[in-house]
């Protein structure tokens, strides 16, 4: 439902976990104008956003007692529930009109979500981001939006600062299911890329000179683009984590079953990222998967006949 008056453009923005996305998304929000308070259940979070963005809160329910808008950047949607209607929540604080949350949640769970904060005239958008955390910052990342159209008008101020690029999927759910089924592609072309490159490796190949054929052939895609570079380096500080992503596939894989669609690649992808997180890779970048990748590897076979 949607609220009958707008929220002010000039309170403060509220925003609810300050991890990676969360601070792309405070950088975003502060670039557009907005005052920015942030909370999270870590206190060294809150510390270093206090120390870069200013103004934190000691709970989202103060968040909810003085902003009328919510950006939730949080872990699940269990997360996100706690947040909004947990002890300290934001609907406690009694301030909150709008919610948009920008994780990767489960569609049903944010269909109820939606439906009991429209009970209390509290507008529920969902915009998960297509992006890493470098791509949110820069604004190059896409929101796909699930809610209803007029309160995702009434945000427009908001959603524009967020990021210039989105797509309104449909109703409450969807844009959980359109950043599920997107976020398959966008792994498994990561996964492919950091496997043809160790089998370029394993045949002699290096890795710079097999990133150079990739792009240069039809096998270009945006995640070599975007990852290709950091496994050649081996740098992988986190701008997305492997843990991060192991959780969106379980979420893939889960749906699947309940629609009776097996996923037999987004199944092998989930066994690579468990064994690397089980290797103490989980905090690292997507593109670490290579490292697990390489673990893979067994002594050579000969294939001479005599």
């Amino acid at each position: 439902m949607t609220s009958p008056l707008g929220p002010d453009p000039a309170a403060p923005v509220g925003l609810v976990g300050l991890g990676l996305v969360g601070n792309a998304l405070a950088q975003r929000l502060a670039t557009a104008g907005f005052e920015v308070m942030g909370y999270d259940i870590r206190e060294e979070a809150r510390a270093a956003f206090q120390a870069t963005h200013g103004r934190v809160a000691a709970s989202p329910r103060a968040i909810g007692a003085v902003c009328p808008v919510v950006v939730l950047a949080v872990f699940d949607t269990a997360g996100a529930i706690e947040a909004i209607e947990g002890p300290e929540g934001l609907i406690a604080g009694g301030a909150v009109r709008a919610v948009i949350d920008c994780s990767t949640g489960i569609p049903e769970a944010l269909e109820a979500l939606a439906q009991r904060l429209g009970a209390r005239h509290i507008d529920l958008v969902e915009a998960p981001l297509s992006g890493s955390s470098r791509q949110i910052a820069a604004g190059d990342a896409t929101l796909l939006l699930g809610g209803d159209g007029a309160a995702i008008d009434a945000l427009a101020p908001w959603l524009s600062a967020l990021s210039s690029k989105r797509i309104h999927v449909g109703g409450a759910g969807a844009g959980a299911r359109a950043k599920l089924a997107t976020n398959l592609v966008l792994g498994l072309n990561r996964a492919a890329l950091a496997e043809g490159m160790v089998l370029a490796e394993s045949m002699g190949i290096a890795p710079a000179r097999f990133l150079e054929l990739v792009l240069a052939t039809p096998a270009r895609s945006d995640a070599a683009l975007a990852k290709g570079a950091m496994m050649v380096a081996e740098d992988f500080a986190p701008q997305s984590r492997i843990r991060q992503h192991l959780k969106d596939v379980d979420l893939m894989l889960d749906n699947g079953r309940r629609s009776g669609q097996r996923l037999p690649l987004s199944e092998t992808h989930a066994a690579l990222m468990r064994a690397a997180v089980a290797a103490g890779d989980g905090e690292l970048d997507n593109a670490a998967i290579l490292r697990q990748l390489r673990r893979e590897r067994t002594p050579p076979t000969s294939t001479d006949p005599h």
